[in-house]
């Protein structure tokens, strides 16, 4: 039975990592934009 918890728990985690780096992505980009604004 422990398979389903890796059947079940490595697609989360790879989910899990794939929206994080999403939104450090986004959050990068907001940061840039914010700072390229403040420089002109």
């Amino acid at each position: 039975m422990w398979y389903f918890a890796w059947m079940l728990g490595l697609p989360l985690a790879a989910a899990f990592a794939v929206l994080n780096a999403m939104w450090y992505e986004l959050m990068d980009d907001a940061a840039r934009k914010r700072a390229s604004e403040s420089r002109k």
